[in-house]
């Protein structure tokens, strides 16, 4: 089979060489599945840069969500087992982590429904109990991260405003549904949060990007706000000021969806069935913005690490339906 493979770490499009490869053989508790789409996820790009908290043995195929088919089959969506990931022709997953692909979604949208929509699931609802009628801040809200956390804080009933960089982004923001779309590269960010919020701020921040945006967060965070920490997409780590936090009286709160796998699965079977509801009646859709063969994968990823991207990019195999 062709399978994408990191040999050495570095930057994706540099790295990722499209190799023929043995197709292969599950272990205890593993499925074959062929892949019919893979997502492309920003910890995609750290991956091949060796930046990931999880380092799997060179060479390795990156690709950490697919939608799948299994030998009997089922459509299905997973988190491929490292080293076998997505960016192939098939991969292998754990049986015990496999979910049934919704209906309502095609390949390539399933495939974006699991890490982005789970995450924003629990930071919202499991995290900062948001309530209807709050205000949602979401950084990033025109990528992938983002855009999951727009379309579950409308269905939530929350006012969503929207940080994006660039008049194209805000332009996708806006058709995501967010009730304002601010453009970090040319409106001031705090006075426009608060100038929305009749000075009040955001009762909940959603995070993915860290340095400035979180620096923006805790001057705009409203009284008893929260501040849900998903990545760092800027690269930059916050120092959070402990004491700003005291005086402002708001939470800051991380968020590793992954350790749910282990920790509380049952809550990730829970969170999938309210995801698949939502789906069907329409509320959430993961926005596509781009289907790429699987020779465009390294091509895809860089972009994706570059943050060039809206929404999400997935890679569809030649022969499997988008």
């Amino acid at each position: 089979m062709q399978a994408w493979r990191v040999h050495e770490t570095g930057e994706p499009g540099e790295v990722m060489r499209l190799d023929e490869v043995a197709t292969p053989t599950p272990g205890e508790g593993q499925l074959l599945v062929k892949v019919r789409a893979a997502n492309i996820n920003f910890p995609d790009a750290l991956l091949c840069r060796g930046q990931y908290q999880m380092r799997p043995p060179l060479p390795f195929t990156p690709g950490v969500e697919i939608c799948g088919e299994t030998e009997d089959g089922r459509r299905i969506i997973a988190n491929p087992a490292l080293p076998y990931g997505g960016f192939a022709e098939y991969a292998l997953v754990d049986k015990a982590a496999v979910l049934a692909a919704p209906d309502a979604l095609d390949d390539a949208e399933a495939a974006a429904l699991h890490i982005g929509y789970q995450t924003g699931w629990f930071g919202l609802h499991r995290r900062a109990r948001i309530q209807a009628g709050e205000t949602l801040l979401v950084h990033a809200a025109a990528g992938g991260v983002g855009s999951a956390a727009v379309q579950l804080g409308k269905a939530a009933g929350a006012r969503v405003i929207g940080v994006v960089g660039g008049p194209d982004k805000a332009r996708v923001a806006d058709e995501l549904g967010c009730d304002v779309v601010i453009d970090r590269r040319s409106d001031d960010v705090i006075a426009a949060v608060k100038e929305a919020t009749g000075g009040r701020g955001a009762d909940v921040v959603y995070d993915p990007v860290g340095g400035d945006a979180y620096t923006q967060s805790a001057k705009c965070v409203a009284f008893e706000g929260r501040i849900v920490l998903i990545g760092f997409a800027s690269g930059v780590v916050p120092a959070p000021g402990l004491n700003h936090a005291l005086i402002k009286n708001y939470s800051i709160m991380g968020l590793h969806w992954g350790l749910y796998n282990t920790k509380d699965p049952a809550a990730v079977l829970r969170c999938h069935e309210q995801l698949t509801e939502l789906a069907a009646k329409g509320s959430i859709k993961p926005l596509i913005s781009e289907r790429v063969p699987l020779a465009g994968a390294a091509e895809a990823v860089q972009r994706v690490a570059d943050g060039v991207t809206t929404g999400r990019v997935a890679v569809v195999p030649e022969g499997a339906q988008a």
